[in-house]
């Protein structure tokens, strides 16, 4: 419920405003299609609140927001990675109180967790965006202005459901009614469950009912993926939107960043973190136009505040909403959501120490689908990585650099003119699937199906094995020239697969990938898709690795892990 407390000239102004607003709508066309070119392609994580500590969540996200970045510029484009925490707002005040801790300091020690993390899982950020760091308050401070200087704010009285825990302002629909601990009867948000509270007060507040046309238009362009979730927002878009509130009187939050206009206040802590992406973008360098394509990737539960206000805020501002946005859903433990006070929050570090870096990003990114909650699972774990990364992918590259097998320890030649009658119909069916292994990855990635693409890449891996195994070049080693240059080719073929899947596994296992390519003494030149090729000498054509050394042993590539079938997933409990 939205009260304004206006005279009667200022109601005229409002509606004045809104049908000029309706009618002209005047947002370049190009805001909706393609964003320019000339900056380079920001990919972001969500940014992380610091009222307590990185969990598998988290982690999802800044992998999944990784591959995207690695897989670009594997690709050769231009791009970058933004990441970094949410330090305002009314939940980490009330976390320094509870703890009696200073805010810088809190705010401080959390997100240094959340980068010693992220370096653990050797995320590639080259962006890592603090709010409470003086650019980002220079940069929302004008955001504001701007704002304020189209006539998108206003101050009135907003009187509705606040949940403090989301930061979030709800309708009478989006809560329920619900019970606390004690059994009390409580309102509660019907997405979260957390708790509600009225609130009435007079704050600053955002039009953005009068931009629900052109968010409605942006849809068009189908920015969100899965599409389930495009569906969501359509959905939310069918009724009209209630303005919103966008700032706190100082008396009842202190810690976050002023109204430039009005001290007294202090602007929304969701309005502040969305302008990280502009922060890291550059904003406000005045030559900032447009602040670039965009790919935001987020969890379902921050759906509302990217999908709705975050296009909105923008379009208000005269600049471009983001290209695309790629939407994940949660982890749960033993199929319910993860959660501090329910002490069923898998810890990645200790994750990390058991399963190593590379095998948890796997794990995450192969079992992960973006459109449904995903269950962690110990026993699933030690059983994907073993079948896929050590014995499939790892056990294929020790086949085939071994020294009874590959004496000469190099790419062999290929030789066409080899190929038996009884091989024919096996090796065309493995050339051509791996000829269309790229293309099929690439449309995996780009849709946010990166489960998917694994599943692609682990396919191939096992029709590489079976196509060795079938042609045993151990058993083609004897003296007649036919046999052994046929044997030269099966090692030929197999080598070069394992290059492609190395080069392609690069977003997801980065030390797995690395390990792969020096064994195959890739040079770093040739471990990019710009411009690659692979198996070149099976299409008739030139291939610089016929004859070339591998490199030095490097040992197993991933080792078989322990069977440990009596102990649960890593959780962290009430002193995690």
């Amino acid at each position: 419920m939205l009260i304004c407390v206006m005279g009667l000239q200022r109601t005229l102004n409002y509606f004045q405003r809104i049908l000029s607003l309706r009618s002209t709508s005047v947002v370049p066309s190009s805001m909706f299609g393609e964003a320019s070119q000339s900056r380079s392609h920001l990919f972001t994580t969500p940014i992380f609140y610091v009222n307590a500590g990185p969990h598998l969540g988290h982690v999802y996200s800044a992998v999944q927001a990784d591959v995207q970045y690695r897989y670009a510029t594997l690709c050769g484009e231009d791009a970058r990675l933004s990441t970094g925490t949410d330090e305002h707002g009314m939940k980490v005040q009330q976390t320094a109180v509870a703890l009696g801790a200073d805010l810088h300091t809190l705010c401080s020690s959390v997100s240094h967790q959340f980068r010693s993390v992220f370096d653990s899982l050797d995320i590639s950020y080259t962006d890592f965006v603090r709010t409470s760091e003086s650019h980002h308050a220079q940069a929302v401070k004008r955001f504001w202005l701007t704002l304020e200087e189209k006539g998108y704010i206003y101050k009135g009285i907003y009187q509705g459901w606040y949940c403090t825990s989301d930061e979030a302002f709800l309708s009478e629909e989006q809560t329920a009614e619900g019970r606390d601990p004690n059994g009390n009867q409580i309102r509660v948000s019907v997405e979260s469950g957390h708790q509600v509270h009225w609130m009435s007060e007079e704050n600053y507040m955002f039009r953005l009912s009068s931009l629900r046309p052109l968010l409605l238009r942006w849809l068009q362009s189908d920015p969100i993926r899965p599409t389930k979730f495009l569906r969501v927002v359509h959905h939310w878009l069918e009724d009209d939107l209630p303005d919103l509130s966008v700032s706190r009187h100082r008396s009842r939050l202190s810690w976050g960043i002023p109204v430039p206009s009005d001290p007294s206040h202090v602007i929304y802590v969701w309005l502040d973190a969305l302008v990280n992406y502009l922060t890291a973008a550059g904003y406000p360098d005045p030559h900032l136009a447009p602040w670039g394509p965009s790919t935001h990737i987020l969890g379902k539960d921050i759906l509302r505040f990217h999908a709705i206000y975050w296009p909105a805020f923008l379009l208000a501002a005269g600049l471009p909403p983001p290209r695309t946005l790629f939407v994940h859903s949660h982890w749960t433990c033993k199929g319910v959501k993860m959660s501090k006070s329910l002490q069923n929050v898998v810890d990645p570090i200790e994750c990390m120490r058991r399963y190593t870096r590379d095998g948890l990003r796997y794990y995450l990114l192969r079992n992960g689908a973006p459109e449904r909650d995903c269950d962690f699972n110990h026993h699933a774990v030690h059983a994907l990585l073993n079948a896929e990364l050590a014995d499939a992918l790892g056990g294929l590259l020790n086949r085939c650099t071994a020294h009874a097998i590959n004496p000469m320890q190099h790419f062999p030649k290929y030789y066409p003119n080899s190929i038996p009658l009884s091989a024919h119909g096996q090796l065309n069916d493995l050339l051509r699937s791996l000829q269309e292994l790229p293309s099929e990855v690439e449309q995996r990635v780009k849709t946010f199906h990166v489960n998917k693409a694994l599943e692609a890449i682990y396919a191939r891996v096992r029709q590489t094995n079976a196509f060795f195994q079938s042609q045993a070049p151990w058993k083609l080693c004897g003296g007649i020239k036919e046999e052994s240059e046929w044997g030269d080719s099966v090692l030929y073929i197999t080598l070069e697969a394992l290059r492609l899947y190395a080069t392609l596994l690069q977003p997801a296992v980065p030390g797995l990938s690395k390990a792969l390519l020096e064994r195959l003494g890739v040079p770093p030149v040739h471990r990019t898709l710009k411009g690659g090729s692979f198996l070149a000498a099976a299409w008739g054509e030139n291939c610089c690795f016929q004859g070339h050394p591998l490199g030095p042993d490097c040992g197993v590539l991933f080792p078989r892990l322990e069977k440990k079938s009596n102990k649960e997933p890593i959780i962290i409990g009430k002193s995690g």
